[in-house]
């Protein structure tokens, strides 16, 4: 019932979601925040810390880098990435005004919600293992390396991976495992989702659903070290200037 209510919302405002344009996206005469009123329809699914349902869960987009919410809203468009809703609701929408969506969402921080319980010893120090160390046999390289050390995210395109439920990072993992996800190439996650197995996506997920979110959740202005992989993403608006 939840989840059809907050469908019908998201789609009854999608009109006034598609007809804005970056020009018209602020009013700064008004007193309040024209944007943030144009993209109800976003805040009615997502809301500030996710929303949790039955048979799923919609993400938390508050605090994340604009280049990967911009790069999700893109996927979204170009079908790399298929959920009905929000296919529908990007189909029409100018490249300028995706990103003024995602830097607006991007520049919010709302707390976070708790952590999950710690899982099982065994499961929690191979998680531990693949988000610090990652597996050199397997030729994974620690999630940590591009998602930051207090895995909040890196700029521009990195997201954060505290906060989030151990089901939801399972279901990602796993449609990248299966192609129903997908990135910009070289999509990197694609290729390290292929080298883990069942288990050790459920050794992560859970390890990163039971991480306590750190005093500082902002995204890192850069990884520790050089990346260890190359990974593709579209450039923003302001990268063409």
């Amino acid at each position: 019932m939840f989840a059809t209510r907050v469908i019908l919302i998201a789609i009854g405002l999608a009109a006034g979601l598609a007809i804005a344009t970056p020009a018209s996206a602020r009013d700064s005469t008004s007193g309040g925040d024209a944007m943030a009123q144009r993209l109800e329809a976003c805040t009615a699914c997502h809301a500030e810390e996710g929303i949790r349902l039955e048979d799923g869960y919609v993400p938390r987009i508050h605090g994340k880098p604009a280049g990967y919410l911009y790069n999700q809203l893109v996927n979204y468009q170009t079908l790399r990435r298929r959920n009905a809703t929000m296919n529908h609701l990007v189909s029409h929408l100018s490249r300028d005004y995706l990103y003024e969506i995602a830097r607006h969402f991007a520049e919010r921080h709302p707390p976070y919600p708790a952590a999950a319980e710690r899982p099982g010893r065994a499961l929690a120090e191979r998680g531990e293992q693949l988000v610090r160390e990652g597996d050199p046999q397997a030729e994974v390289p620690a999630c940590a390396s591009c998602h930051g050390e207090r895995l909040t995210g890196v700029q521009p395109n990195t997201p954060g991976l505290v906060g989030l439920p151990r089901q939801y990072i399972m279901a990602q993992l796993g449609a990248w495992q299966v192609g129903t996800r997908h990135a910009a190439a070289p999509d990197c996650m694609a290729e390290i989702t292929a080298r883990l197995d069942g288990r050790d996506v459920e050794a992560v997920a859970a390890w990163l659903a039971a991480r306590p979110v750190p005093d500082n959740t902002e995204p890192a202005d850069a990884p520790v070290a050089e990346p260890p992989m190359d990974c593709g993403s579209v450039p923003a608006p302001d990268d063409n200037a």
